[in-house]
């Protein structure tokens, strides 16, 4: 017998325990007979003051990766997103698809991300030239960078807010980030891209939209979009931005 509220589909995703904004943000583009059930990567609320300190709290992630991923599974899903968008996109794209293999292999259901996502939102755009955003330190950037340039995407503009611990990044407000966007938009830009899912930007993403003429790509809501496209789920959703409209 099917799952009584997710009898369509149950989603397990894995976020940091430092994280506020993934779980009520993927609540609210749950569609009817969709569920979805949290696991968290246990990592300290750290100062992040430097390129080692956020190196150390990716690989400390990566360490209690597994381990969650096997929480979350005991509730039987039928889809895996790993909610952090820094540790399913370090190391370039190549390093990316192994993580990605491992955890399908061991779960034996599909598994996406913030960057496998907002990749396949590139392609169904067209766009070839794009602009980032991300909550992070440098470091962080440069590994966000590789994987699109190892897709043959053009970054013409990045800019990190260099927050200074995990849970700091859902405090950046709406005005920092829309001001933040202005200093890497560009007439060149095809696209701009939202990475780190702890920041609070699904809904802002449309306005966005409406106020540069051209897509802006929210990472939770990718993520989700993703995710339920993968497994045949084509509803759409109003308010989000293109991607979430249209395709």
């Amino acid at each position: 017998m099917p799952d009584q509220r997710g009898w369509k589909l149950k989603i397990g995703v894995v976020v940091p325990s430092t994280n506020t904004i993934v779980q009520p943000d993927f609540d609210d583009l749950r569609p009817k007979g969709v569920t979805n059930h949290v696991a968290r990567i246990g990592i300290p609320n750290m100062e992040i003051t430097s390129d080692d300190d956020f190196d150390k709290m990716v690989r400390l992630s990566e360490a209690d990766l597994v381990a969650a991923v096997d929480r979350v599974m005991t509730s039987a899903p039928g889809l895996l997103i790993i909610g952090m968008s820094s540790l399913i996109v370090w190391d370039g794209y190549a390093a990316s698809l192994a993580r990605r293999q491992m955890l399908e292999e061991r779960t034996g259901v599909p598994v996406t991300g913030g960057s496998f996502a907002v990749a396949a939102a590139l392609e169904k755009l067209g766009a070839e030239k794009i602009a980032i955003l991300s909550p992070y330190m440098p470091i962080a950037d440069r590994h966000i960078g590789q994987f699109f340039a190892d897709l043959d995407y053009e970054v013409v503009n990045f800019i990190g807010l260099k927050c200074p611990t995990p849970v700091a990044i859902a405090d950046v407000t709406a005005a920092e980030l829309s001001t933040a966007l202005d200093k890497i938009d560009a007439p060149d830009v095809d696209a701009i891209v939202q990475f780190g899912t702890n920041l609070h930007f699904m809904r802002q993403a449309e306005a966005e939209e409406q106020k540069r003429g051209k897509p802006v790509i929210a990472i939770n809501s990718v993520s989700y979009w993703h995710g339920l496209r993968t497994l045949g789920i084509e509803d759409c959703f109003e308010g989000y931005g293109r991607i979430l409209r249209e395709f």
